[in-house]
């Protein structure tokens, strides 16, 4: 088994408060901070079986996920997401691995530290819990708390420039997220993002969350940035969410920071796999317009890789 610690780079090892450049909190009012892509397309392409808890990759396989995050960085991406979208302890339960969810979240922020060097950041990645709070299901709020700020800890030991909470599709969940990264650590940037459904009338989450009561009540709770990911848009619905997550903000907080995370449009299904077809010029165009809405921060979410990244980077270059 590879140490997730280990890496021959000088820089290994520095990172976060001990480096001497802008801090995150800093960076993100000074201009476009680009995002990178998906995790776990990327993975399998490295041999990571579909089939595993892709978030144990960072102790049992930590040279493939480092070899991720450092081909965001070298398509141009300024700042990577963990592996650790589904480490909190209720959702690594059903691989039977709760008991290892502060081991995996600080591996997983140490190889995304390693990647990033002195000069780059890393958003410690927090998804949901996969479960329904009480009384819709079993989940206690308490509970759901505890294991969030677990996994908060675990992703500030490894060192993490600041978190990203998303995909959520309910405010309870989502505030018992927030509430846990704040009380592990107040002072690194705190992004919310929910994960919205194009229907017939509107956009909405799973939950039913719409895209003003979204942006008012996570902008009620003191973050840095919110916005959207994920989703089952196209690439012309998402323009349009952005716009209406725009208007939002406009509406109830014009200071606050928007971040965007689309999809590479919506997947057709191959062998009951989703499958993402748009090429990584046609994201890049509309992710650009998504930008030019006012949007601080911008990635991709499922379907892009680094290739998506690097046009938007072209994009935005020609752009001026």
């Amino acid at each position: 088994m590879e140490n997730p610690s280990s890496c021959s780079d000088s820089c290994a090892l520095k990172g976060g408060a001990d480096v001497d450049r802008t801090g995150l909190k800093e960076r993100i009012k000074q201009g476009l901070l680009l995002l990178d892509g998906a995790m776990g397309t990327e993975l399998i392409a490295r041999g990571a079986r579909a089939a595993t808890c892709a978030d144990y990759l960072n102790v049992t396989s930590p040279g493939i996920v480092r070899d991720v995050h450092r081909s965001y960085f070298e398509a141009g991406s300024d700042a990577v997401i963990t592996n650790t979208f589904g480490a909190n302890s209720c959702a690594l339960k059903r691989h039977g691995l709760a008991d290892k969810a502060a081991q995996i979240n600080t591996a997983g922020a140490e190889i995304a530290r390693q990647a990033a060097g002195d000069h780059k950041y890393v958003l410690g990645d927090i998804g949901p819990s996969g479960e329904f709070l009480t009384p819709l299901g079993n989940l206690k709020p308490e509970d759901l708390k505890a294991a969030f700020a677990e996994q908060a800890a675990g992703l500030a030991a490894g060192r993490v420039d600041g978190f990203i909470i998303e995909t959520m599709a309910a405010l309870d969940e989502l505030t018992a997220a927030v509430e846990a990264v704040k009380s592990v650590r107040d002072d690194l940037p705190l992004f919310a993002s929910m994960a919205f459904e194009s229907g017939r009338d509107d956009f909405r989450t799973m939950m039913g969350v719409s895209v003003p009561q979204a942006v008012s009540h996570i902008a009620a709770l003191g973050v840095d940035a919110l916005g959207f990911n994920c989703g089952s848009a196209s690439l012309d619905e998402y323009v349009t969410l952005a716009e209406k997550v725009a208007a939002a903000v406009k509406d109830t907080d014009p200071d606050m920071l928007v971040l965007a995370e689309p999809n590479a449009g919506k997947p057709e299904l191959l062998d009951d796999r989703p499958v993402y077809k748009v090429a990584p010029a046609d994201f890049a165009d509309a992710a650009e317009k998504i930008r030019a809405l006012g949007f601080n921060i911008v990635g991709g979410c499922c379907g892009t890789g680094p290739e998506h990244i690097r046009a938007l980077v072209k994009k935005l270059a020609s752009a001026g």
